[in-house]
């Protein structure tokens, strides 16, 4: 036992999500371009062709290419990618092969629970820290919480965990989930948690050692696909501050710790301000001895459609 106090969950409070008043729904979430039926040209032709759009155009292309030489492209997300509704334009971009490994923040995984589940997520936090309701809602903890203990000793990652039972359960919305369809197009999935950071840590069925597993798990299933972006790979980290930036270069330094030789590849950080470790252990210095790296600066729900259809359009 130990000898310092610590709380007790058993009495935490929770509620239905169904009473729950949401900022993301389905009707929200963005739609694919497609350009057999848009003309899309016309615009690219139209812009500037000066620093950022000469990068993103650059950047576009090297992600074309590393699909034409089947090199990993691993796109690391942060929970704000899907809550402004992303997920449709990165399944479309797994459909067709311009992704190959999603890597995310546990936080992103609730929201992409919650909208495949019951078709809207992002509480609002000022409404629910006052009285202790916010993250309270019971349906998001019990799936994600019960899944990881149940997955806890099968020998498969948080990710995989979460589609296994999204799958058996018939989520509702799954065609939109990016778990999901990554696991059903045999893309890696990997999520990876920092305890204390989630609303799901707080309930009353939290299990420390099945979120740690499974997440360390997810953390060698990454290195495994970091361990061959050599010549020719892509990452792009979107919206991840911290934890990403950090996993990243860790898998990074495992895989060339174990004789790959992972130099020459491309990354890029896009976010609405740029931070330190992004710009540092994914921009720099992954591609100080061979490869390039880029640095994007907007708001996600503008510039990630717009990647996404200046690959297509090229492609």
């Amino acid at each position: 036992m130990s000898k310092y106090k610590k709380t007790d969950f058993s009495k935490v409070k929770t509620y239905s999500i169904k009473q729950r008043k949401s900022k993301v729904e389905l009707r929200l979430l963005a739609k694919t371009f497609d350009p057999q039926k848009d003309n899309f040209g016309d615009y690219i032709n139209s812009l500037p062709k000066f620093l950022a759009v000469n990068d993103l155009i650059e950047f576009a292309q090297f992600i074309i290419k590393a699909r034409m030489k089947n090199k990993p492209i691993i796109f690391m997300i942060g929970a704000h990618v899907i809550k402004v509704g992303l997920s449709p334009v990165l399944i479309d971009l797994m459909k067709n092969n311009f992704i190959s490994a999603i890597a995310m923040n546990s936080a992103g995984a609730i929201h992409d629970i919650e909208l495949a589940f019951f078709g809207k997520t992002s509480e609002d936090v000022s409404a629910g820290i006052t009285d202790g309701s916010f993250g309270m809602a019971k349906e998001t903890g019990e799936f994600i919480n019960s899944t990881l203990t149940k997955y806890e000793y099968s020998n498969v990652g948080y990710g995989e965990a979460l589609a296994i039972e999204m799958k058996l359960q018939k989520a509702k919305n799954r065609n939109l989930s990016l778990i999901y369809n990554a696991y059903e197009l045999d893309k890696p999935v990997t999520v990876h948690a920092a305890i204390g950071t989630d609303i799901t840590h707080q309930h009353p069925n939290v299990s420390g050692s099945a979120i740690g597993k499974l997440s360390l798990i997810d953390f060698q299933i990454l290195t495994e696909v970091v361990s061959r972006l050599g010549n020719g790979g892509v990452v792009a980290n979107i919206g991840s501050n911290v934890i990403l930036p950090e996993v990243f270069l860790k898998a990074l330094t495992i895989a060339r710790n174990l004789g790959y030789k992972v130099f020459n590849f491309t990354t890029a950080n896009f976010d609405f301000i740029q931070h330190y470790r992004p710009r540092v252990n994914v921009v720099q210095r992954p591609t100080q001895d061979g490869g390039k790296g880029f640095m994007f600066t907007g708001h996600h729900e503008i510039m990630i459609p717009l990647l996404s259809a200046m690959i297509k359009y090229f492609a």
